[in-house]
């Protein structure tokens, strides 16, 4: 029996995350650099370490109230991979800009002589299959600000935590010392989870896993959701692990959540049978029981409406995928 975790960790379990630094931008007014939207599997995120950066989205409903000062020490992942740009804020043309390659990653200056920023730019790579669970339970955009920005500061050793990697990152990134790239990806790949266990400590969002996760109350019926997926759970029992009524635990679970608790579990379930069609020759039964079905047909049609493919034919499809990566 495998050992009990908790939610954060046995998420990033299911759905592996990792990162990448890609620019180091040294950047003087008038600047402006603007992305487009990420394709399938990237999550970009951005870190100020020096001035002052103004984000927007650029295309899209919300854009127009996505503006967003960020500061030295702030953060942003615009985990819906939305068109973006950062700039100085000041309107006027930027400059141009040029790239400088180093083996860790590239430099981009120019030669302005305006107030100057010192950024960190980079990416989290998550599997095409597995990024909608991310994408449906985590906020389109999350701004974290440094605790001195902020008048709602994490627990000191989360924030501490998030401070000191963030400053071996910038040492890293300015260097080229041996195993610097790979100490890079190590690092961006430990600054997504401790991100979101920032994030859900001081309500950074209003809705979702963060904020499910930020009432302590649900917590019970959250870490038993991600740890025992093939339990036949119900209300009445997830109520009760959370000392309330049924009715309270729904009306608390689906406005944090902004979804059922069924809704959740069925996505748990989904997820680790991907993950077991993927990695082991079990037979569709017994992936089917692993993710909590009695039923194989039952199994069989959640699946595909859930990943739009049949087992038989996501099994083949990694394969292949597979195959591909070992030419």
């Amino acid at each position: 029996m495998e050992p009990k975790l908790d939610w954060l960790s046995r998420l990033l379990a299911m759905v592996p995350v990792s990162g990448r630094l890609d620019h180091r931008c040294f950047l003087s007014a008038p600047w402006r650099i603007e992305y487009q939207p990420s394709p399938p599997g990237e999550i970009p995120f951005h870190i100020v370490l020096g001035g002052a950066v103004i984000f927007e989205e650029t295309k899209g409903p919300a854009a127009k109230s996505t503006r967003s000062q960020l500061r030295p020490g702030d953060i942003v992942l615009v985990i819906h991979g939305a068109a973006h740009a950062l700039h100085d804020g000041s309107g006027a043309s930027p400059l141009p800009q040029r790239d400088r390659p180093t083996l860790n990653l590239t430099i981009s200056e120019n030669d302005g002589t305006g107030d100057r920023i010192d950024m960190l730019c980079g990416c989290f790579h998550v599997s095409p299959a597995h990024e909608k669970m991310l994408r449906r339970y985590l906020p389109p955009r999350l701004v974290i600000a440094a605790p001195e920005n902020s008048p709602a500061t994490a627990k000191e050793g989360t924030s501490s935590q998030l401070a000191a990697l963030i400053a071996l990152m910038k040492i890293e990134s300015a260097s080229e010392n041996l195993g610097s790239a790979a100490m890079l990806d190590a690092l961006s790949t430990a600054l997504f989870a401790l991100i979101l266990r920032q994030a859900s400590e001081v309500g950074a969002a209003s809705e979702g896993l963060l904020a499910l996760a930020g009432n302590p109350k649900l917590a019970p019926a959250l870490t038993a959701m991600f740890n025992e997926p093939a339990h036949p759970w119900t209300l009445p029992e997830l109520a009760r692990l959370c000392n309330m009524s049924r009715a309270t635990f729904i009306r608390h679970f689906q406005e944090r959540l902004g979804r059922s608790a069924a809704d959740l579990l069925m996505e748990i379930r989904m997820t680790v049978a991907a993950n077991a069609l993927r990695d082991t020759d079990n037979s569709t039964g017994a992936i089917a029981e692993l993710a909590g079905y009695q039923s194989e047909a039952a199994f069989q049609r959640s699946f595909k409406q859930y990943m739009g493919f049949t087992p038989a034919q996501w099994r083949k499809q990694a394969e292949e995928l597979s195959d591909e990566d070992t030419d």
